[in-house]
């Protein structure tokens, strides 16, 4: 009986550390490089597992930074952290794993909104900008319409003031 097994007879309700499945090569710049075990990963430290080199947790949840899982674990669950892995290929994990902790920590900062509180201020600081700029181009059109009715002036006093000189 492998571990897996014995964990969910034991604890029906804990999520045990799930080896990889390489469908695709390592190759990709956004796969995790291989390291040498350094110890149980944040994810099994955090559950209680025995963690090892086939840990599908580990390379996204390194041990020195606890919180990243911890805040995905309140949010999404272990197993459905897990099953979200276990369904993509190895390339797109490491952008699937920042993107569930970027939306955790947004939903722990902000329970209601989450990441669309903050899209939607930033859509508000974007539209307040742009109004901001329109206001400043208008200011600039304004000043060098000016600028250039005061030059047209000077020309024509100029113009007037040089022809009586010579008459």
């Amino acid at each position: 009986m492998e571990y897996a097994d014995i964990d969910k007879t034991t604890r029906p309700f804990a999520v045990s550390c799930i080896p990889f499945s390489s469908s695709s090569p390592s190759s990709s710049r956004f796969s995790p490089p291989p390291t040498a075990f350094q110890g149980p990963c944040a994810a099994c430290r955090f559950l209680r597992r025995r963690c090892n080199e086939s840990c599908i947790l580990a390379p996204y949840f390194p041990p020195n930074e606890p919180f990243k899982f911890i805040n995905a674990h309140k949010v999404f669950g272990a197993s459905n952290i897990v099953k979200a892995l276990q369904e993509l290929p190895q390339p797109k994990r490491a952008d699937a794993v920042s993107s569930m902790v970027y939306e955790a920590n947004a939903r722990i900062r902000d329970p209601v909104y989450g990441c669309a509180g903050t899209i939607s201020q930033l859509h508000k600081q974007v539209n307040d900008l742009k109004a901001e700029l329109a206001m400043a181009q208008a200011e600039l059109c304004i000043m060098q319409c000016q600028q250039q009715q005061q030059n047209a002036n000077a020309s024509f006093f100029l113009d007037r003031y040089l022809v009586s000189d010579y008459c």
